[in-house]
């Protein structure tokens, strides 16, 4: 039985002396095992720890020799194991869950001195050097001759990068690494995200460019992803849309997007209001949602796109007289602020209620309204602005919805009066 983790043993008569433990742990690899004990010519079951300066290890009698076992902290891979003699604690800390539970188990069938058959004993031997290196943070492969077929990822790593390797799928191995900060699977084939990469509940920064993605789903923007991701490069992929989910990612701070072929940008972008940088150059984009005005970037590229050039006469109407019982209640739903949810509407309800649009007057509408695009600076939303296209232009068309006729005509009559000062 043999556990890698990190190790401080500390002498419980240290405060006799005004003395204080470092309070660090040491990387180490703990084993339980038999040693025959010269005093009393018997074989005893030992725990022995071994660190990069003591690889022979200091070994520790269990056999009725474990006062208390601290055990608070065990899902999060800490553990605190008091011995009688000598007078230490031994704690434990950046070990894995299960082999930690497993390696207690053990541990206390030793001190107790059960039946030791069933334990599965080590040989107390000094390890080797690369058993006892402090764990690997970061990993970077960028060959395919590199990539490791019959090793796993080391678990403690926090940044892993492999591109370059021809990867058609994520490997299942990454999903595992519970620590990882960074995953960087750039200029690769990958075709498809699966939606585990949301259990990896520290990740900040997902670098999928040049790849073959042709969509990011909505199990991923529901996931973990919400709280943890910043930083999300989708850039050169195949992507001609993005859910309406996908706003749930309120964490984005930098979203690259460029040269795929999206038509259009989430319904509701407004909402990722921490966004500060947002690069969607040399897509399909022809007009801006309506929530776009609700940004506050940095940095905007949406340079080599074929926007439309916006007349508030060349509108969509999609209007009835009168509206639908339905759409009359949907708005005032929305309108009223009334709370809802599965549990009280349709499933199909709910969906339409997340994407209604506001008026010009303020006033929402769902399924019914009139739709045109007007022209606006994008320096409204954005300090810096990379050109438009090749005239130098930094406007762009955002899309403007009317829930009436009267509100379509009132913005006439004001765009006309503008028109002719």
């Amino acid at each position: 039985m043999k556990l890698q983790c990190d190790v401080e043993v500390v002498n419980r008569m240290l405060p006799t002396f005004g003395m204080k433990s470092r309070g660090k742990g040491t990387r180490a690899v703990l084993s339980i095992g038999k040693h025959l004990d010269k005093t009393t010519q018997r074989s005893n079951i030992y725990l022995m720890i071994c660190t990069a300066k003591d690889r022979a290890g200091s070994k520790y009698k269990l056999k009725g020799n474990i006062e208390k076992f601290f055990t608070w902290f065990v899902e999060e891979g800490k553990a605190t194991v008091r011995l009688k003699e000598p007078a230490v604690d031994i704690c434990l800390s950046k070990a894995d869950s299960n082999s930690l539970k497993n390696f207690l188990s053990a541990a206390r069938l030793a001190d107790t001195g059960s039946d030791t058959s069933s334990l599965p004993l080590s040989t107390l031997t000094p390890v080797r050097a690369r058993d006892v290196e402090q764990p690997k943070k970061k990993l970077t492969i960028v060959s395919k001759k590199d990539y490791p077929l019959t090793s796993n990822f080391p678990h403690s790593l926090e940044q892993l990068q492999v591109s370059y390797c021809k990867l058609s799928r994520v490997d299942m191995r990454m999903l595992s690494l519970k620590a990882l900060r960074k995953l960087d699977l750039s200029n690769n084939h990958i075709k498809k995200l699966p939606a585990t990469i949301g259990d990896l509940g520290c990740l900040s920064e997902l670098i999928l460019h040049n790849n073959h993605l042709e969509a990011f789903s909505e199990a991923l923007c529901l996931s973990t992803l919400q709280r943890t991701l910043q930083h999300l490069d989708l850039s050169q992929n195949r992507l001609q849309k993005l859910p309406a989910q996908f706003c749930q990612l309120r964490e984005l701070v930098n979203l690259k997007l460029d040269e795929n072929a999206l038509l259009c940008l989430p319904f509701h972008i407004g909402r990722l209001s921490k966004l500060r940088f947002l690069s969607a150059a040399h897509n399909q984009l022809a007009v801006l949602p309506g929530d776009f005005r609700k940004l506050s970037l940095e940095n905007l590229d949406l340079f080599g796109n074929p926007f439309i050039q916006p007349n508030p006469l060349d509108h969509k109407m999609q209007l009835t007289f009168p509206l639908p019982l339905q759409e009359l209640a949907s708005r005032a739903v929305a309108n009223l602020r009334i709370p809802y949810g599965p549990h009280l509407i349709p499933a199909h309800l709910c969906r339409d209620l997340e994407i209604a649009k506001t008026c010009d007057c303020g006033r929402i509408c769902i399924s019914f309204y009139i739709k045109t695009a007007v022209s606006m600076n994008l320096h409204q939303v954005s300090h810096t602005v990379v050109l438009v296209d090749d005239m130098g232009g930094t406007d762009a068309p955002v899309e403007q919805h009317f829930c009436s006729l009267s509100c379509y005509s009132e913005f006439l009559d004001n765009s006309l009066q503008r028109g002719t000062r």
